[in-house]
């Protein structure tokens, strides 16, 4: 079963005074109403829907969440725009960087992004002294213990894996000279001509946070830099947690299309 999307249905003492507000100032984009005059409506902008029942559900005061690019340039347009701001752009410690907004109906709206928790160092800084960043290709238990640590599920076979790793055109593994363990490793894949991918960028929990991926990102960097020819791309996956760290090293949002192979278990 897949679940699409949810979609807020906010109490509103006045709908076409909330489709005003969330339109002209907050900056969504399409609406619809229903009712002469209007007793529900909504407003939506890329994948984000709001819908608004007068006096009939919800109640004033709902707290909810919408995550967007650029907190920082929302924030100069909603101020522009008079929006009632209720606090500036923050870095959380939860890893999200928001601001509160509140709309007439006293609906309070986190606009937020993904963005290093506060506190945590700045991208210049080094991991522990005690890590080593070795260019070589991980053995097929270091990669299975990183995996495992990491909590991702995995189908490969060791004939698989073994494939899979020495089909890496370059590699680095992050060892911890104290344990002698393989703390961290990540492998390029491609046709080592015009396209490389970034693939199982993967930190022990014990050591994330702690600049470990950012060291092995940088070699892989280096590498690339130096290897790879002029316009090759680079590809990589990633969830939306972790764009913020990507893009410190060059990776922008691209549009793509994706398929999932589901099978049921009982064929």
């Amino acid at each position: 079963m897949i679940f699409k999307h949810a979609v807020p249905i906010l109490y509103s003492a006045d709908v076409l005074r909330s489709l005003s507000y969330y339109t002209e100032v907050l900056g969504f984009e399409s609406r619809w109403e229903w009712g002469n005059p209007p007793t529900f409506g909504g407003v939506s902008k890329n994948s984000v829907e709001i819908f608004f029942c007068e006096k009939g559900q919800g109640n004033p005061g709902t707290w909810f969440s919408v995550m967007i690019d650029n907190v920082d340039e929302f924030y100069e347009t909603a101020q522009a725009r008079g929006a009632k701001i209720l606090s500036l752009p923050e870095n959380m410690e939860w890893g999200i960087r928001e601001m509160l907004v509140e709309d007439p109906d006293g609906h309070k709206i986190r606009f937020g992004q993904n963005a290093p928790p506060s506190g945590r160092e700045k991208s210049g800084a080094t991991p522990s002294p005690t890590i080593r960043i070795v260019a070589r290709t991980p053995t097929a238990k270091e990669h299975r213990n990183l995996v495992s640590a990491v909590g991702w599920s995995s189908s490969l076979n060791d004939a698989m894996e073994e494939t899979l790793l020495n089909a890496a055109v370059f590699a680095v593994v992050a060892e911890d000279t104290v344990s002698g363990e393989a703390v961290g490793c990540a492998l390029i894949l491609g046709d080592n001509a015009s396209f490389y991918y970034i693939k199982d960028l993967m930190v022990h929990p014990d050591w994330q946070c702690k600049r470990v991926g950012t060291a092995l990102m940088q070699e892989l960097t280096r590498w690339l830099e130096k290897n790879a020819a002029n316009n090759a791309l680079v590809g990589l996956y990633t969830g939306e947690n972790l764009a913020h760290f990507y893009k410190e090293f060059g990776f922008i949002p691209a549009f793509g299309m994706n398929r999932y192979i589901r099978r049921n278990d009982n064929t």
